[in-house]
C-alpha cells in the first residue's frame, strides 16, 4: 500500500511541478509581449549586460569545444572511411553532423553548463536573502526584472554562438583533413559543402532558439524555487543543469524527428 502510496504523490509532485512551469513560462511570455503595451517596457539594459555575459564571454569555450570536436570527429571517421577508399568524404561527414546536431547540441549543453548554472545560482540567492520578496514589497515583478531580460538575450546569442561553433568545428576537421590527411584544400572545401542541403542548415540553427528557452527557464525556475540556504542554491543549480541537459537532448530528439520524419 505504502508503495503506491509513494508512487501516487510522485506522480503529483511532478504534475505540480508541470504545472508551475507552465504558469512561470506564460507570466514570462506576458511581460515580453503585452508588458510594454502596459506601461512595462523590457530594460535593454539589461538585456545588452546579458548579451555580454551570455555570449561573448561564452565565444571561447564554445570554440574549444566544437574546434576539437571537429578534429576528434575527422580522426574517427577516416580510419574506417580510408578502408573503402573514401577518405575524401570525411569533409562531408564533418560538416553535415556538425550542422545537423553537434554544433548546436553541445553548444547548447555548455551553455547550460555554463549560463544555466548562472541564472539559477543569481536568481536562487536572491531569493534566500528575500530580495525576490523585496522585489515584490516594491510592486516589481520578479519575472519581467530577472527572468525576461536573460530569456531575450540568450534567445538571441545562443544561435549566433551555434554558428561560431558550426564554423569551428569545420575548422576543426579541415586541420584533420588538409595537414594529417593530406587531401587538397579546394577539394576538401568542395567535398565539405557538396552534400550540405539548406534542410540541414536550418534544422541545425532552428533548434538553439529551443534550446535557449530550456536553458533559461529551467534555470529560472529553479532560482525561483531554492530555499534551505546555501545549501539549497547548490542544490538548485545542479538540479538546473542535470534538468537543462536532460530536456536538451529529448527537445533535439522531438525538432529532428519533426524534420526528417513528420515533414515527409
Amino acid at each position: 500500500m505504502k508503495f503506491f502510496e509513494a508512487i501516487g504523490f510522485t506522480i503529483k509532485g511532478w504534475f505540480a511541478v508541470f504545472i508551475e512551469f507552465n504558469r512561470l513560462c506564460l507570466e514570462t511570455a506576458y511581460w515580453i509581449i503585452l508588458g510594454p503595451f502596459k506601461g512595462k517596457p523590457i530594460n535593454s539594459q539589461a538585456v545588452y549586460s546579458q548579451m555580454v555575459f551570455m555570449g561573448v564571454q561564452s565565444i571561447l569555450i564554445v570554440f574549444f569545444v566544437t574546434f576539437f570536436t571537429g578534429v576528434v570527429l575527422a580522426m574517427q571517421s577516416a580510419h574506417q572511411l580510408k578502408q573503402m577508399g573514401g577518405t575524401i568524404y570525411v569533409a562531408s561527414l564533418v560538416t553535415i553532423s556538425i550542422c545537423r546536431e553537434l554544433g548546436p547540441v553541445l553548444t547548447a549543453l555548455v551553455i547550460a553548463g555554463r549560463i544555466g548554472a548562472a541564472i539559477t545560482a543569481e536568481i536562487g540567492s536572491m531569493k534566500v536573502n528575500e530580495q525576490i520578496e523585496a522585489l515584490d514589497t516594491m510592486a516589481i515583478s520578479p519575472v519581467r526584472y530577472l527572468v525576461v531580460p536573460k530569456l531575450l538575450s540568450l534567445f538571441w546569442m545562443l544561435p549566433c554562438l551555434t554558428v561560431i561553433g558550426d564554423v569551428a568545428g569545420f575548422a576543426g576537421g579541415y586541420v584533420i583533413g588538409v595537414y594529417n590527411l593530406h587531401i587538397n584544400r579546394g577539394l576538401y572545401i568542395q567535398t565539405a559543402f557538396k552534400f550540405l542541403t539548406l534542410k540541414d542548415i536550418y534544422t541545425g540553427l532552428s533548434k538553439p532558439f529551443v534550446f535557449a528557452i530550456i536553458i533559461t527557464m529551467v534555470g529560472a525556475y529553479q532560482g525561483l524555487k531554492t530555499k534551505g540556504g546555501a545549501v539549497g542554491v547548490g542544490h538548485a543549480t545542479t538540479v538546473s543543469v542535470v534538468t537543462s541537459f536532460i530536456l536538451i537532448i529529448l527537445a533535439d530528439a522531438v525538432v529532428t524527428g519533426a524534420f526528417y520524419f513528420v515533414g515527409y
